[in-house]
């Protein structure tokens, strides 16, 4: 299984707090950054192949690793200041190299239980998790639910819209080969369209929504976790998700050399 996690934001509504504020994938919480717990996560979850999407001060993320003693693959997107559709198809070949593939923010205080439930199961699978406890307003992802079937992947909800089961998207999704290789091509075509500042969430409801694939929904509500995006995030993260996180330790594996590609067009 891989993981792609996506870092190449500039993180500009956190920045509001201080704008010479690292990447968000560095900011630390009881002494461990967010980047440092994705890879302790994933590796104990039994990930062994994990790609970084990078960009925005990438140098500061590579002199982290370092400092962890991780050697994930690195993949650079030099236009990050447009959407993260564009990240997406910068991990293209990362996304269409077989196997079944993980797509995570990387901006993500959470609970080994989130990983578990992205990656538990034996047989391959398309999965997103959502969290039906979550603040009303424009600002999360919201996921809704008919009859087992996502009708709706958008922060504004039409209002007429039918739904048994609404929570909010945890911003992690796993895909099986084929869902993997039909995401690439969706974002492929977002840039071919000249839609390269838009978020990648666009695609991933266009596959939600087409029904070309098969996705598990799963109910993650009551694992804490928090998306960083605003500096009342940082101080909710510390607040309440940080006392409620299950202890995260690990040695870092022996891994390979850095390896760097550019972005794909």
């Amino acid at each position: 299984m891989r993981a792609i996690i996506l870092a190449a934001g500039r993180g500009l509504r956190l920045r509001q707090m201080d704008d010479h504020l690292p990447p968000k994938c560095l900011l630390r919480f009881d002494g461990m950054s967010l980047l440092e717990r994705h890879l302790c996560l994933l590796s104990n979850a039994g990930v062994d192949e994990i790609v970084l999407a990078l960009g925005w001060h990438h140098e500061q993320v590579e002199a982290e690793l370092e400092r962890i003693h991780w050697r994930p693959e690195i993949v650079l997107n030099p236009r990050f200041e447009l959407g993260s559709v564009l990240t997406v198809h910068s991990v293209h070949d990362a996304m269409t190299r077989g196997g079944e593939v993980l797509l995570m923010d990387a901006d993500v205080l959470y609970d080994a239980r989130i990983a578990s439930a992205l990656i538990g199961g034996s047989r391959p699978v398309n999965r997103v998790l959502i969290d039906r406890e979550f603040e009303a307003g424009e600002e999360p992802v919201k996921v809704c639910v008919r009859n087992g079937l996502v009708v709706e992947f958008r922060k504004k909800v039409d209002p007429s819209l039918r739904f048994d089961t609404i929570g909010e998207s945890v911003g992690f999704f796993r895909f099986d080969e084929a869902g993997a290789n039909r995401l690439a091509s969706l974002v492929a075509g977002y840039l071919a369209r000249d839609c390269a500042h838009l978020p990648h969430e666009e695609a991933v409801r266009d596959l939600l929504l087409e029904r070309s694939q098969i996705f598990e929904i799963i109910d993650a509500t009551g694992s804490p976790w928090i998306e960083i995006d605003f500096p009342e995030d940082v101080e909710r993260a510390k607040r309440e998700i940080l006392p409620a996180l299950h202890p995260v330790t690990m040695d870092a594996p022996a891994g390979t050399a850095i390896a760097r590609a550019g972005t794909s067009e």
